[in-house]
């Protein structure tokens, strides 16, 4: 943080930072409104120029630090700061694994609820993400690639990254190197890149339909063979057209190879993959029967639990249903898993539907899955499982199934968003 003020327009103020918030940045308080400031820690004292409206409060861009608070730590990148990937790099490592786990502490604390037991923070090491979705663009200098800067379409063009696989960054490198025919105009785009076993699998979106001449680049089996199928789409969420496709790109799930769609959900990283199965495994009881899998993706979960007995996979995704159960039976498990395609937020599953599963297993996306744990907490379901990337989303439906009748047996918080506010949760619910 530098000593002198950048000129500019906002009013600016002195703060004192009081305590960092659940998303990453420092909290002081003007006014009796809460101001959050970027990059800084409790007891720092600095000038803030307030920039904008935030969640009840303001948002402070830091101007000049008169006075340090404890637990401040070099950050290991030269980008942190403007780079959007990270939030809190400069918090000593004891510090910031206090404040990450009670990211988990505090939402069991608001929603009134008690584990039984809270496991110890489980952490993912750097260099270590095989998924990411980085900003692309056109400028006058060729491409630009990299993480946003926070609060703006800006670029941080990436020298060093301490958070992405080696693969997945020299892949970026690489990459730039060929994209400046798909970008006929400089508006921003996104380029969500997964590294899987055989390769990488790359979905360009928000940019023009791609014309012949980018189209041909791929066709060249010498221009970066390690990228096993890269596709096009016209904004996130809209369908995906491939552009080349070399081989299928596959992921490894237990034992099962699977050809995810292009684009589909993949944990950000391997270590923390096996985190998460490890705990969803730990809690099964020690004898098992049917277990549902809802929210299953393409079988993150699907496929270790079918170790244990019969699995009856849901997924909203009809693209990566279909992949799960073409991957079942090409093991040969199509007589142990089977896959639904079902939307679970318009049409959840009833008590009456969840009631002869041992087991029910959710994996909901970050908005959690209100409806369907109020049916779960309804049903005669004597276990289930709750995997959340969302702690405030985790408990509130955590308490639905509380005041059902279950309590909370276990509880394990997973870090694989390093210095985010990002955490993963796994909750072991046991009927009363």
């Amino acid at each position: 943080m530098g000593r002198r003020a950048r000129q500019g327009g906002g009013r600016q103020v002195v703060v004192r930072i009081d305590t960092i918030g659940g998303r990453g940045d420092g909290v002081a308080t003007l006014e009796g409104r809460p101001v959050f400031v970027p990059a800084t820690l409790p007891g720092d004292r600095l000038r803030v120029r307030l920039t904008a409206e935030k969640a009840g409060g303001m948002r402070g861009e830091p101007l000049e630090l008169l006075e340090e608070g404890p637990g401040r730590m070099e950050p290991r990148c030269r980008h942190f700061g403007p780079c959007g990937g990270c939030q809190l790099q400069h918090l000593e490592e004891t510090a910031y694994r206090t404040w990450k786990a009670d990211l988990l502490t505090q939402a069991l604390d608001r929603a009134g609820i008690r584990a039984d037991a809270v496991s110890a923070l489980q952490q993912v090491p750097p260099y270590s993400r095989r998924r990411a979705v980085l900003a692309v663009r056109r400028s006058g200098e060729g491409v630009e690639l990299g993480f946003r800067e926070r609060f703006s379409h800006r670029i941080v063009a990436l020298k060093e990254c301490h958070v992405l696989s080696p693969g997945l960054f020299n892949l970026c490198r690489e990459l730039k190197r060929h994209l400046l025919p798909f970008l006929q105009q400089k508006s921003v785009g996104d380029l969500f890149m997964s590294e899987m076993e055989n390769g990488f699998d790359v979905v360009l979106s928000g940019t023009d339909l791609p014309d012949l001449q980018a189209r041909e680049i791929f066709a060249d089996t010498d221009v970066l063979p390690e990228i096993k199928r890269f596709s096009w789409s016209p904004s996130i969420g809209e369908p995906v057209e491939p552009v080349v496709q070399r081989a299928e790109p596959e992921v490894r799930f237990g034992e099962t190879l699977v050809s995810p769609p292009p684009g589909a959900f993949l944990q950000p990283t391997a270590e923390g993959e096996a985190l998460l199965c490890r705990a969803v495994l730990e809690g099964l009881p020690r004898e098992t029967g049917p277990v549902l899998d809802l929210f299953s993706g393409c079988g993150t979960f699907t496929f270790p639990l079918s170790r244990s007995g019969p699995v009856r996979a849901v997924e909203g995704d009809l693209a990566a249903c279909k992949a799960l159960q073409n991957a079942a039976n090409r093991r040969g498990l199509a007589g142990r898993i089977t896959a639904e395609h079902r939307d679970l937020f318009r049409q959840p599953l009833r008590p009456e539907e969840l009631d002869g599963f041992d087991v029910v297993v959710f994996d909901p996306p970050r908005s959690g899955a209100r409806e369907q744990a109020a049916h779960l907490a309804a049903s005669s379901v004597p276990r289930v499982i709750g995997v959340s990337c969302n702690p405030s989303t985790f408990a509130r439906d955590a308490a639905l199934l509380v005041e059902g009748g279950y309590r909370l047996a276990s509880v394990v918080p997973v870090d694989q968003f390093l210095w985010s506010a990002h955490l993963e949760v796994v909750g072991v619910f046991v009927r009363a």
